[in-house]
């Protein structure tokens, strides 16, 4: 594993970033940017992961990455579930909800075993040295 030495190195937040992105120009592209309750919701959820990946990061702790990790792994399942309201609704076509339902699938097992790692690991972060 490379070393990181900011929260933009890691490729979870690389690809939640990637799919905030996604979501952002599905919000600003379809109907769903008159849904405004549904798309500010989808919009604020996915953000957390990326946002929670990266409080979490720059916590400087072990321990407090892996809680800010597992709510970033949560916010995940939440936008993932709110894909399926955006497919039913007819904001995305079914090709569309695939894709994007297996990219969230693979963020939130890249999460997980990102957090297994760091449960194997002896380091606690510098906060803690």
């Amino acid at each position: 594993m490379a070393t990181i030495k900011k929260f933009e190195d890691l490729e979870i937040w690389q690809e939640a970033r990637r799919l905030s992105n996604q979501i952002n120009h599905i919000a600003n592209t379809t109907a769903l940017k008159n849904d405004f309750r549904l798309r500010d919701q989808i919009k604020a959820s996915i953000g957390s992961v990326m946002d929670n990946i990266a409080e979490g990061f720059e916590r400087n702790g072990n321990i407090e990455f892996r809680q800010f990790l597992s709510v970033a792994k949560g916010s995940a399942g939440e936008t993932r579930s709110q894909l399926y309201r955006l497919f039913d609704f007819g904001y995305i076509t079914e090709n569309e909800f695939e894709v994007l339902k297996g990219d969230f699938e693979n963020l939130s097992g890249r999460i997980n075993k990102f957090i297994t790692y760091l449960n194997n690991k002896d380091y606690k972060g510098t906060k803690f040295q």
